[in-house]
């Protein structure tokens, strides 16, 4: 009943796209990282098909590690920021999370604190992304007060986070990697730095624990193509329907602002989604819609609710047909460069108001 928007989530996909960054990285283990409710494909859904085959899943904070907890997952989760809270670390081991150390402040914390168990930590480094993360000149210092602690598990896992990976033949990645195994030489313990990117184009950045995230949806973070991406499969395809057909003569305009004008006599289709579902108000003229199958052009600027699509040299539309605005057979990423921004944006910023669907 209603409007037919849907966000039909493919988890076979999920699961191929897991096991294809086994097959890149077989001596590694890996996290699968599920913050921002799953990158917008929904964070329950996704963290129960991945909980029998992720070595270990990783949100943003604890509220999405709870959340998970609540719905029955039992794989160990890090929290990729840490925490915020003197009091969040015990909760933190009572749900068997696992916690990021990045600062002072943090690893005050830490030793400080009365836990009934000891916390597997992960402490962050920062070799050049700027954001979080230990300066060189202190790792060794944190690295030895994290073992000396008893509230630390001795197993301390030492990771960075790359800034340029999605670029195969940017310079700076390969520095991150070498600043980071002069910081982790003589230090014990596993290690971790390979995002999507890493594992999708950078192999010698693998270690011991790989964090793939945004290719376990099927999608590529790689700037230009790339071989290992070709396998990838969408997890996430987001439907609407036609709601209205009409003729438009050469010289009208359509949608506000008058930004698309017909330069022949055309036929214009109406779609049941706009921003208020999730696609992007930005999307520009031109920007690909499949129509049954069909690539057809926005025309017009994308409205709350609607988006009206220029079907002039398409077979016959109708009422009723189904149009895909991203998905299997239309990258998200695609769709993302008309507007300016990135898939990244496009999934995670899906609303609740557009249901997510289990389809396979």
């Amino acid at each position: 009943m209603g409007r037919s928007n849907q966000a039909r989530l493919d988890l076979g996909a999920l699961r191929h796209n897991l096991a294809h960054a086994r097959q890149l990285a077989p001596a590694a283990r890996v996290m699968c990282v599920v913050k921002a409710n799953a990158y917008g494909h929904g964070a329950v859904t996704v963290a129960q098909a991945l909980d029998p085959l992720a070595d270990a899943l990783a949100v943003a904070c604890i509220e999405e590690a709870l959340e998970l907890r609540e719905s029955g997952i039992t794989s160990p989760i890090l929290l990729l920021e840490g925490w915020f809270e003197r009091d969040e670390l015990p909760l933190a081991v009572a749900n068997n999370l696992w916690v990021m150390v990045d600062n002072q402040r943090q690893l005050q914390w830490l030793e400080q604190a009365r836990l009934p168990a000891p916390v597997t930590c992960w402490l962050k480094v920062d070799t050049g992304m700027h954001r979080l993360g230990v300066a060189p000149a202190d790792v060794a210092g944190f690295h030895q007060r994290l073992q000396a602690s008893p509230n630390a598990h001795d197993d301390v896992v030492t990771c960075t986070h790359f800034a340029c990976a999605d670029e195969a033949n940017n310079a700076m990645t390969a520095r991150q990697l070498a600043q980071f195994e002069n910081l982790t030489d003589g230090i014990t313990g596993p290690r971790s730095a390979a995002n999507s990117a890493g594992v999708l184009a950078w192999p010698s950045s693998h270690y011991d624990w790989i964090r793939p995230g945004y290719m376990l949806y099927g999608n590529s973070p790689m700037v230009d193509p790339h071989p290992n991406t070709g396998s990838l499969r969408a997890v996430m395809t987001l439907v609407s329907s036609v709601i209205s057909v009409r003729h438009v003569a050469a010289g009208e305009s359509v949608g506000y602002g008058a930004t698309w004008i017909a330069r022949r006599p055309s036929r214009i289709a109406t779609i049941s989604i706009g921003y208020g579902d999730g696609y992007p108000r930005m999307a520009a003229n031109g920007t690909p819609v499949l129509i049954n199958g069909q690539r057809a052009r926005l025309a017009g600027r994308v409205s709350m609710d609607m988006i009206t699509v220029d079907v002039t040299d398409l077979d016959a539309v109708q009422l009723g047909d189904e149009a895909v605005l991203w998905g299997k057979d239309l990258p998200v990423d695609e769709v993302a460069l008309h507007a300016g921004t990135s898939g990244y944006e496009l999934t995670t910023r899906m609303p609740a108001r557009t249901p997510r669907v289990v389809v396979a």
